[in-house]
């Protein structure tokens, strides 16, 4: 469907008169979650190019109107909705939008930085969109930290939306400005952390019973780095076991049996780090003690503007 003829679908189009007539009576914004990312993730055949800003060999032809990229259609597919529905000018806001860092082939630090970096000088640059010219949008970046515990249903990429780590770091450098410039965020400052202590594979251990107690690691504690395409899926069986007991160990706040895993665990003060994967060490936050959860079930805040459009 080309953005102009965007609409909302039948069945609804009572509940989205009155939902727009009360936003409207209070002045408010309808707000719309946009990823192009999920595009991407959900679609092999979609154009990688599409969902950037630098130019599309995609572009889609809309009457005298040209998109180069998925954000400013599906923009404007809301824009022709809302304009049939007799609200044209009503504002809106994308409440949610970004690029995750790890957990999925596409999902690394390097398309994220080039994802966020040129959407916020899209944004700025107070171009508007084919169907709205001649403004800034009102965009809010997804999200600030990451989410170890979020659920994975959506895929494994969805606890690594992070533009700063769990602990407060920058993934990378980003201009809110939108100059491009090299910026450097702020970092979280006296961050207390555990003990330098991590749990790895113990080569001696019975490794007949080493999947299990992955499979119960990583029941518990995220593992998403391991898979494939991602930061720390390039390390062999023994790295892989070594991340998911210590991601386990530093869950349970380094609690003590908790890197026995029937002899196949130990603890170690040499960082097993490698590469691109981080073994991380958790923060000092409380003495409470752990106990395991019987399964991850967050519940998961997606895309649900977009379930209103006939598209």
């Amino acid at each position: 469907m080309l953005p102009s003829a965007g609409m909302f679908r039948d069945d609804i189009q009572p509940q989205m008169k009155e939902l727009l007539s009360l936003l409207d009576k209070n002045q408010a914004p309808f707000t719309i979650n946009i990823y192009p990312y999920l595009s991407l993730q959900q679609n092999p055949n979609f154009p990688k190019d599409f969902a950037f800003f630098d130019g599309s060999t995609h572009a889609v032809v809309d009457g005298s109107h040209v998109y180069n990229n998925v954000l400013d259609a599906i923009y404007d597919l809301l824009v022709a909705a809302l304009n049939r529905t007799g609200f044209p000018n009503m504002p809106i806001f994308v409440g949610e939008i970004g690029w995750p860092t790890d957990g999925d082939l596409n999902a690394n630090v390097a398309s994220a930085q080039k994802f966020n970096q040129e959407l916020l000088k899209h944004v700025l640059s107070n171009i508007g969109t084919p169907l709205r010219p001649g403004g800034p949008l009102e965009v809010y970046l997804f999200a600030l930290m990451d989410e170890d515990q979020k659920s994975v249903a959506p895929g494994n990429f969805e606890p690594h939306w992070g533009i700063f780590t769990f602990d407060g770091q920058p993934k990378y450098p980003l201009d809110l400005t939108g100059q491009g410039r090299n910026v450097s965020l702020t970092k979280a400052s006296d961050v207390r952390y555990l003990p330098l202590r991590w749990c790895v594979l113990n080569p001696d251990g019975d490794m007949s019973k080493l999947a299990e107690n992955v499979a119960y690691a990583c029941t518990h504690a995220d593992c998403t780095p391991l898979t494939y395409g991602s930061s720390c899926n390039s390390m062999g069986v023994p790295g892989n076991a070594s991340y998911a007991f210590n991601r386990y160990y530093q869950l349970t706040n380094q609690a003590g049996n908790s890197c026995y895993f029937e002899g196949l665990g130990m603890v170690t003060s040499v960082d097993p780090s490698t590469g691109s994967c981080r073994f991380l060490i958790e923060l000092a936050l409380s003495s409470a003690p752990f106990r395991p959860p019987a399964s991850l079930t967050i519940p998961f805040a997606g895309v649900i503007a977009l379930l209103f459009l006939w598209i």
